[in-house]
């Protein structure tokens, strides 16, 4: 089945030069980046982006993170987009996240793990609606 998802290279990521070594692991899974681009986010549009963890303890640290740097913000499809993308991701925590996964390959910690993918239809819609217009 054919999904759309959200995808965004963390500042982590872009300052670090990953951003064609992503997309590249993207296209190899057989997912077509439909749109991109290159932005900061303000702390209004990064909490509600990452809203499900407001009131969490680590939910000011990770807006801190995704203000800092220009961060890439992408609009992919395919078929199982959503699944397929959180395993090119890999586990939140870089340490558990296995090896050829993106997270596991490029992670120094939990906040800096380069890379946010929707997980599920209904985030992915919501994320989407943030950056594009859908």
């Amino acid at each position: 089945m054919k999904e759309r998802t959200f995808v965004m290279i963390k500042p982590d990521g872009v300052k670090r030069g990953l951003v064609d070594e992503i997309v590249s692991r993207i296209h190899g899974a057989g997912l077509k980046v439909v749109s991109k681009k290159v932005l900061m986010l303000n702390r209004r549009t990064a909490e509600k982006l990452y809203e499900v963890h407001r009131g969490k303890e680590f939910f000011e640290r990770l807006i801190v993170h995704v203000i800092w740097g220009e961060s890439v913000v992408m609009l992919v499809e395919g078929e199982r987009a959503i699944t397929k993308m959180r395993e090119l991701a890999g586990a939140t925590d870089w340490r558990k996240a296995a090896e050829g996964t993106i997270r596991g390959d490029f992670g120094t910690s939990i906040t800096e793990n380069v890379i946010h993918a929707s997980d599920s239809a209904k985030s992915a819609k919501r994320e989407l609606s943030l950056f594009f217009q859908i």
